[in-house]
């Protein structure tokens, strides 16, 4: 086993002596990296230090700044547009950001792990990476037809209604339906797509209110690397990112 410290001491010996002892055979000859966060800058963390051995990483994990004040969630598509290994989420709240990175990990089955697409692994022939902000070639066009919705009815209380999709990213709404617990919209979106393997598709749904804040009637995150052409019944979820049992939206994709 290969340990990469950044700060060890004698207390961090036993330790891992002790971890290694109580470790099953099939996980010893794995490299466990600790990570550790340098004071000083780029200059003191590129500085060699006699007698250890450690690596600068830029691309595994990014956090939420610490002097944040306002307790808002972040977008974690800042760091997976630049590669990052791993974003750490610290969600401090419900609403978008959170509903994307629940919808981000809706693939590869929900197992909690998406791989890195190859383009944010590769380096080209003159060292070049991937630049979220350059202007790319539409790879795929994405058809999005809401056909209609239903379900409201037995999971909202009778007292209590937007399609939405970065790097590439774009808002569209429905028309409004006026008072209707089974909505008929029948309205189709078109989504040109440059880096379709990072796009994640959200829809929402709102009552609208002419004289209030519309009301949340429930939402969905999708990735566009899972979806598969045809009519599907789409279920939503709440703000928590909970499933209604019966609230879902009749659609229909098509990749072109």
């Amino acid at each position: 086993m290969i340990h990469v410290n950044t700060n060890q001491d004698d207390s961090d010996d036993d330790c891992d002596r002790k971890l290694h002892q109580n470790t099953a055979p099939q996980y010893k000859r794995l490299i466990a990296i600790r990570a550790g966060k340098k004071q000083g800058g780029m200059k003191n963390s590129l500085k060699v230090e006699p007698g250890t051995v450690k690596r600068l990483s830029l691309s595994e994990q990014v956090y939420p700044k610490g002097t944040r004040f306002d307790s808002s969630n972040y977008n974690p598509y800042l760091g997976w547009m630049h590669g990052a290994q791993m974003v750490a989420f610290n969600m401090q709240g419900y609403g978008r950001s959170l509903w994307v990175m629940q919808g981000f990990f809706r693939a590869n089955g929900g197992c909690g792990y998406v791989k890195k697409p190859d383009f944010l692994m590769d380096i080209g022939p003159h060292n070049e990476v991937f630049n979220p902000v350059e202007k790319l070639e539409v790879k795929k066009t994405l058809k999005v037809r809401v056909y209609m919705g239903d379900g409201w009815r037995l999971d909202f209380h009778h007292t209590h209604f937007d399609t939405y999709s970065p790097p590439d990213f774009y808002v569209k709404r429905t028309r409004t339906i006026e008072d209707n617990w089974a909505p008929l919209w029948d309205e189709e979106f078109i989504f040109p797509l440059t880096v379709p393997e990072l796009a994640v598709l959200r829809i929402e749904v709102h009552e609208y209110d002419m004289s209030e804040k519309d009301d949340f009637g429930g939402q969905t995150c999708l990735p566009v690397s899972e979806l598969r052409s045809g009519i599907r019944a789409v279920p939503l979820f709440n703000k928590k990112g909970e499933k209604f049992k019966s609230v879902k939206l009749l659609v229909r994709f098509e990749f072109i």
